[in-house]
């Protein structure tokens, strides 16, 4: 696998992909940013009148139902089948699968309707998917189904069954990260707790793994182990460089400005994982 992380950034950066975000409020301005950060091209389009129209420019629809809403929906399942219908890549984020009936059964009716190129999510909101659990906190992983040494051998084997149910890559994201293809699993260690005191770093995660999925769609599982390294690489880079008197937001930035500075060299010499 040597040189794997490396050559999935740089088709990033060689080819720009154009991805279009149907995704949250709350973090929209960020996604747009990282994904500018990592090579990417981001088009943000919500009203059901045009997204069929983005999205076909695009080679990629990053949907994420973190502030979802009945004017959204349709603008989804819209540009959802109109990328398929094109061969594009699509990816879920089902942000509070699990917290609220709305969220949860607009999840699943995504991904009986859409294929999926991949989802990605928290351990809780992967489980509100598979097995119909509801031990999401908010838009938090519950701490009863965090990821952990102890529980890591089951956690590898859900996240596996869920990619072959679904027929798509599966990456939950937390302490520890998985990403199966359904035969393999990235099981990845980058990262920083502090993360988790910023607001979006799972929607950015996001937009990235779409825009490396695009750019290498031939290796799907390597392109979406890469995005997962790589911002959990840029959490602990960012954390490095924080003075006494930066707080989260200034965390927020540095983590941005880490993807932006990445090199194909240095995620290949700092991503910490391991397949199973």
């Amino acid at each position: 696998m040597n040189g794997t992380m490396k050559m999935m950034l740089d088709n990033v950066r060689k080819n720009t992909p154009l991805i279009h975000n149907i995704t949250n409020y709350v973090t929209v301005n960020d996604v747009a940013n990282v994904l500018l950060a990592c090579g990417g091209s981001p088009i943000m389009s919500d009203d059901e009148g045009e997204v069929e129209e983005i999205t076909s420019i695009c080679g990629g629809l990053n949907i994420n139902i973190g502030t979802l809403n009945h004017n959204t929906i349709s603008s989804m399942f819209l540009a959802g089948k109109k990328a398929n219908e094109l061969k594009h890549i699509v990816l879920l984020d089902p942000v509070g699968a699990g917290a609220s009936s709305l969220r949860t059964n607009t999840a699943s009716a995504l991904l009986k309707q859409i294929h999926f190129d991949a989802v990605r999510g928290n351990i809780s909101e992967i489980k509100a998917l598979y097995l119909g659990d509801s031990t999401t906190r908010g838009v938090d992983a519950s701490s009863v189904d965090a990821v952990t040494e102890q529980n890591l051998d089951s956690a590898v084997e859900m996240v596996k069954s869920f990619a072959v149910q679904f027929g798509c890559i599966s990456a939950v994201t937390g302490a520890i990260d998985l990403v199966s293809d359904g035969k393999r699993c990235y099981v990845i260690r980058n990262g920083r707790p502090e993360m988790s005191r910023i607001t979006g770093t799972g929607c950015q995660l996001s937009g990235i793994m779409t825009a490396f999925l695009v750019a290498n769609k031939e290796q799907k599982l390597d392109a979406a182990a890469a995005a997962v390294c790589m911002m959990g690489l840029a959490g602990e880079i960012g954390w490095k460089n924080m003075l006494p008197s930066d707080g989260n937001s200034t965390y927020r930035n540095r983590i941005i400005d880490a993807v932006c500075q990445m090199t194909g060299e240095k995620l290949e010499e700092g991503a910490k994982y391991e397949i199973r």
